[in-house]
């Protein structure tokens, strides 16, 4: 079976709510609505992260933890 994806830094911002739709909330969280803005379509993680002053790790772990818990079990 098919492991569990990581999101990552370099990902792009929908490839990252494709996996997981209600990853929306963790960027909202930190105050990212640029899940909603055109630049999303093309905008890595990191990329809206630095416009964001958002650290892009810390940003990376709450988002794995989240599709971690959403995702439980199914690797099994």
């Amino acid at each position: 079976m098919e492991k569990i994806k990581k999101i990552t830094k370099d990902m792009i911002i929908d490839d990252v709510l494709a996996l997981d739709e209600s990853l929306g909330e963790v960027f909202l969280g930190f105050g990212m609505h640029c899940i909603f803005c055109h630049l999303g379509i093309e905008e890595t993680v990191e990329e809206a992260a630095t416009v964001h002053e958002v650290d892009a790790d810390f940003l990376v772990k709450k988002l794995n933890e989240v599709y971690k818990q959403n995702h439980k079990g199914e690797n099994k």
